[in-house]
């Protein structure tokens, strides 16, 4: 009895399974949905050149295909968290990926333990969060010199996060 409910146990870790593949799945939706956006972005770059585009207009212009910019990056990140995610979930829970362990470039994604795991989606989700504070900083607008030290104060807290973020590298 003891070794059938063992062998029940041990066989759950399939269920795993399920968040592997939604994550995947997922993963490729924000893959999709991103390069949809750079479809977009690009087609509408032509617009840039018109002479229409002038003084203010241009400069509105310019911060939007910026801010769309930052939005893309934002979601191929989020699509590389999702992808660690699966890959790990599946190497932890239901078998090494071999040709992961055989590749040059599995370093990134070779995940043996739970906090291997938590580093690399800590440091993505760091990114994420960087690239949605410059989003914000590019619309900002300064009204006064306590504004322009908000802005630094925040810049010096992401390098303070990359540097305990990294130091373990070292």
């Amino acid at each position: 009895m003891e070794r059938l409910f063992e062998k029940a146990l041990w066989n759950s870790r399939f269920v795993v399974l399920t968040a592997v593949i939604a994550s995947l799945i997922t993963a490729l939706a924000m893959f999709y949905m991103a390069t949809v956006d750079v479809y977009y972005l690009v087609t509408h770059l032509g617009l840039y050149m018109s002479p229409d585009l002038i003084g203010e207009a241009r400069q509105d212009f310019r911060a939007e295909t910026v801010t769309h910019v930052v939005e893309v990056i934002d979601g191929y990140l989020l699509a590389t968290v999702l992808f660690i995610f699966s890959l790990g979930l599946y190497e932890l829970f239901i078998s090494k990926i071999e040709e992961a362990e055989e590749s040059e470039n599995s370093k990134v994604l070779a995940i043996h333990s739970l906090d291997d795991l938590k580093a690399r989606l800590g440091r993505v989700v760091l990114m994420i969060l960087i690239v949605n504070f410059f989003e914000h900083a590019i619309s900002m607008d300064f009204h006064g010199p306590l504004d322009l030290l908000a802005l630094a104060a925040g810049i010096g807290l992401i390098s303070l996060a990359l540097y305990f973020s990294h130091a373990d590298d070292h």
